[in-house]
């Protein structure tokens, strides 16, 4: 039983964050009155790069090809510090939540300084973008876990997102709220999605994350790609978590009420993309250092 536990866990962890990503495209599409792409359309996209050869600028080193394989692999170690739903995570001991944090910064690092290996002053724009607005989307993740690891006197994962945390609505549900609304805005910052960039778009002046990426191609944009699905997937189940702390006793229905949730987290993230515009780089620094506050709140509201 052991044994079904964990390969369940690592194959909802490894196959849903690909659909979390055709979920958004399927909301903006029906909010923009069109069909989209399939709901599957990444994993598709994925196989397909994984299976083309690569293309490398002679300009570029060993730091370029190590810049998707280091950004996917601490995300998939990250992966495994995360508790799915009611399920305790594959790998927990103390202070995991740090590691966890810097897990995601170290992947973020590697793909920041494999587009500065390029030599190309565009890349670069967009590097020195990424590199700003993540120092501001770090402390609201930071302070955020501080207001949970407060409530829960841990600083595991495991224990913050534990059986407890029903409990800590009743005692602490203002704190929770804000803890949320804060990790929400880290989500939309870290997954460079509106109001933060547009994925899609392809105008050098707004381009942030997209622009790293460019002369990536085959298997290394595939893993790119993966990457950028799974860390959606971390954060949104971090956020899901929170939002439905309830546990039925049921481990079938906990996965259930968990992937629901993460459909619907990808949902609202498709909602807030179809409903607002990109904010002005200028604003953005604001709404960072709000998510901060919010999480600065929390702490104290935490008890």
């Amino acid at each position: 039983m052991k044994l079904l536990q964990i390969a369940t866990q690592l194959a909802v962890a490894l196959l849903l964050p690909p659909l979390l990503l055709g979920v958004i495209v399927k909301v903006k599409a029906f909010f923009a009155g069109r069909v989209g792409a399939p709901l599957l359309q990444l994993y598709r996209d994925v196989w397909k790069l994984w299976r083309k050869g690569s293309v490398f600028s002679t300009t570029t080193t060993w730091v370029f090809k190590a810049g998707p394989v280091v950004n996917l692999a601490s995300v998939l170690v990250a992966v495994l510090l995360m508790p799915l739903g009611t399920h305790r995570a594959l790998l927990s001991f103390a202070g995991d939540a740090i590691l966890f944090a810097y897990l995601l910064a170290l992947g973020r690092f590697f793909t920041i300084v494999a587009a500065l290996d390029t030599g190309s002053s565009f890349e670069g724009m967009g590097a020195a973008r990424e590199a700003t607005f993540s120092a501001l989307a770090e402390p609201g993740l930071f302070l955020g876990l501080m207001a949970l690891a407060r409530k829960s006197g841990s600083v595991s994962l495991s224990q913050m997102l534990g059986p407890k945390l029903l409990d800590a609505w009743f005692d602490s549900g203002g704190a929770l709220v804000l803890v949320i609304a804060s990790f929400f805005v880290v989500l939309l910052a870290e997954n460079s999605r509106i109001p933060f960039d547009d994925p899609n778009t392809h105008l050098e002046l707004t381009m942030i994350h997209e622009v790293m990426v460019l002369d990536h191609s085959g298997p290394a944009l595939g893993m790119i790609l993966y990457g950028a699905a799974l860390k959606l997937f971390l954060l949104g189940a971090l956020i899901a978590r929170l939002v439905t702390p309830i546990s039925t006793g049921n481990p079938w229905l906990d996965w259930l009420v968990f992937v629901v949730a993460m459909v619907g987290l990808s949902g609202l993230v498709g909602i807030v993309e179809s409903t607002m515009a990109r904010l002005r780089l200028l604003h953005l620094p604001r709404l960072l250092v709000a998510a901060s506050i919010i999480s600065v709140f929390a702490i104290i509201l935490a008890r």
